[in-house]
């Protein structure tokens, strides 16, 4: 049984505060739609859903041995579980692959942190202490009685739906890639030469897509072609470690978007806007699962065509078939080269996907999102979709781990995957 209000440390309430610092931005606020119950008092904050969202990566990789797409996985549940719970209680939008109503009476404050607390919960028994504690607190902000227990309820069950929608669904996988030492094919690259990791995520069932394979590209410019002859050309001049052609603000660049605090910017943002907890939740969950969905999309292409990356390309130039190319058996690139093929970009698939939700959400083409880079510790405010867009494709080519073409196709497909989603999921009740 959970303990009465008076029994609850204050210190808890502390530490649910200190959980939503750090958040970054998000752009305009949503227009309302008009199913749900109608209520005299305004609609709860949304600050709850950031706090949440805001404590899963500390409770998933606490040791940060996880790549950033291994986490999205984790932020994409607790997101859908605490949109399900909320619309489910406020109503306005249609719940993720669920026809569930809550009680009208419920809080969805209380619902939301229980959501979350469930599916945190459950994936990570060890983090128990620390997520009753933020459970405590979330519930210490919502009166004792009938609404919070109805709220508590409905976040378990709602919680309970998504992780049974998830169950059996590749997480970890056993996905083989045998390198082969073919020109234009993958292998294990310098320095640790590790082999192909998170190759399951190529395999992963969908949040929203009928398959992995739904929105991949064509391939690849082949080896010797003009193009990636360009694509090459462009990544040994500009993503060199040493030598190379970048500008300061260029380097900044590529080391900026090597690991960007996504759901603090979504935090911050809803929290500029003053968006309640129904546009939050809504926020959060479209904003993740598409991320996620053009994540397993770009590594669905990296399994299937298993392109070699810039560091091989550059320093094996004389097999790829250009009688012009030149090997360059020392080249290193700005930033270590992840261990999986370079077509499709993971960072870039997802930052389209990421833009084209909150344009669309904001039914702008501005943005008013900042982020904040855990490499550089610099925040960048981004008023235009177009310029994040250009900025993540430019990022892991003066990286040196990624060529342009690489990089453009996926922040395409991520961009069509996010319209294409956004049109089934996500969507207002209609009246």
């Amino acid at each position: 049984m959970r303990r009465k209000r008076a029994e609850r440390p204050a210190r808890w309430a502390a530490a649910a505060v200190a959980a939503v610092t750090g958040l970054a931005s998000l752009a305009a606020a949503v227009p309302h739609a008009t199913a749900g119950p109608v209520r005299g008092a305004a609609p709860p904050s949304g600050a709850v859903v950031s706090e949440w969202l805001a404590a899963v990566t500390g409770t998933v990789d606490p040791t940060h041995e996880l790549t950033t797409p291994e986490e999205l996985v984790w932020h994409t549940f607790v997101s859908t579980a605490v949109y399900n719970a909320v619309v489910g209680v406020e109503g306005r939008y249609e719940p993720y692959r669920w026809r569930v109503r809550g009680p009208r009476a419920a809080s969805s404050e209380a619902a939301a942190a229980a959501a979350a607390h469930h599916v945190l919960r459950t994936g990570f028994p060890a983090a128990a202490p620390k997520l009753r504690a933020l459970l405590a607190a979330s519930l210490a902000r919502v009166p004792d009685g009938r609404a919070e227990d109805e709220g508590v309820a409905f976040g378990e069950r709602a919680a309970r739906h998504v992780l049974a929608l998830r169950a059996g669904d590749g997480r970890g996988a056993s996905v083989p890639f045998p390198a082969r030492p073919e020109p234009g094919v993958w292998r294990p690259t310098p320095p640790a030469h590790q082999p192909f990791t998170s190759a399951w995520l190529g395999r992963l069932r969908p949040m929203l897509l009928h398959s992995p394979s739904q929105f991949r590209p064509g391939p690849p410019p082949r080896p010797g072609s003009v193009r990636y002859a360009r694509d090459l050309a462009e990544v040994r001049a500009f993503g060199a470690r040493t030598g190379s052609f970048r500008t300061p603000r260029q380097t900044d660049t590529a080391r900026y978007f090597s690991n960007l605090d996504i759901q603090g910017g979504l935090g911050d943002l809803a929290a500029r806007h003053r968006l309640d907890i129904a546009d939050t939740a809504r926020l959060f969950a479209a904003a993740n699962s598409t991320q996620l969905d053009a994540v397993i999309t770009a590594w669905d292409a990296k399994l299937h065509y298993g392109t070699w990356r810039p560091i091989t390309a550059i320093r094996e130039a004389d097999r790829d078939g250009d009688p012009a190319s030149r090997p360059d058996a020392h080249w290193e690139p700005l930033l270590t080269t992840p261990a999986h093929p370079d077509y499709l970009s993971g960072h870039a698939a997802a930052g389209g996907a990421l833009m084209a939700t909150l344009t669309r959400l904001a039914g702008s083409p501005r943005v008013d999102v900042r982020i904040l880079s855990r490499t550089t510790g610099k925040t960048r405010h981004y008023h235009h979709a177009d310029v994040y867009h250009r900025d993540v494709v430019d990022a892991r080519v003066w990286a040196g781990i990624h060529t342009r073409t690489a990089d453009t196709v996926a922040n395409a497909a991520g961009q069509r995957l996010s319209a294409w989603a956004l049109e089934r999921y996500f969507r207002p009740v209609r009246p």
